[in-house]
């Protein structure tokens, strides 16, 4: 996203005095909230794509969700991060942007297949994700991960600008894409090797970023 999320994204939101309020197990929590909301308002944003395509509407509905992920990063580190949280945030941040993605794909604005690459990569890596979670464990979050949700973002957010420098937009926004993809298909392999690494030696059991 354009901001940190609670597993970890690149972030213009100045970081918080820790008070913690909630415990690490807590559901219903202010950062919790944020994320479910960003999570059920996506599927507007995916029907304006696919009504308007590039609108005012659209795009502006694309910043303040895109933001979101800032804020509930913000909150959660104010107020004590969640093992609920490390789950949702994740989730609500790739069905936004992989669902924002297929539907530009709809409307013939993304092509399929850098599409369906970082689908078949966030996939994989949300199975390994459960899969060490169920017994315990994360994969820390890296600088590259955070860098290709960023892309990942702009990619959309590029495709979906509705103002002036139209034939710029139209340029950058796939190659942002297929920027967004070797990052994504690059950080996929890093968390392939660390999970190598975690099986072999039971690793941290803090919750990790992808």
């Amino acid at each position: 996203m354009t901001a940190a999320g609670a597993d970890g994204g690149a972030s213009w939101v100045p970081e918080p005095e820790a008070t913690t309020a909630y415990g690490p197990s807590a559901l219903r929590t202010p950062a919790n909230f944020v994320t479910v909301t960003r999570l059920l308002v996506s599927p507007i944003l995916f029907g304006l794509i696919a009504d308007q395509g590039a609108s005012w509407t659209t795009f502006s509905l694309w910043v303040a969700l895109a933001a979101t992920d800032g804020v509930d990063g913000w909150i959660a580190r104010r107020h004590g991060t969640t093992r609920s949280g490390a789950f949702l945030d994740p989730l609500a941040d790739k069905v936004l942007v992989f669902g924002a993605m297929v539907m530009l794909v709809s409307i013939s604005m993304f092509w399929w297949v850098p599409v369906a690459l970082i689908g078949a990569r966030e996939l994989g890596i949300s199975m390994m994700r459960i899969h060490f979670g169920r017994r315990g464990l994360a994969i820390p979050a890296t600088k590259g991960a955070k860098l290709k949700t960023l892309v990942q973002a702009l990619a959309v957010g590029t495709a979906l600008w509705p103002g002036g420098a139209q034939d710029l937009a139209e340029w950058l926004a796939p190659v942002l894409l297929w920027i967004a993809v070797v990052l994504t298909l690059g950080t996929g392999w890093q968390y392939v090797q660390a999970g190598s690494r975690l099986a072999s030696t039971g690793g941290s059991r803090e919750p990790g970023s992808v």
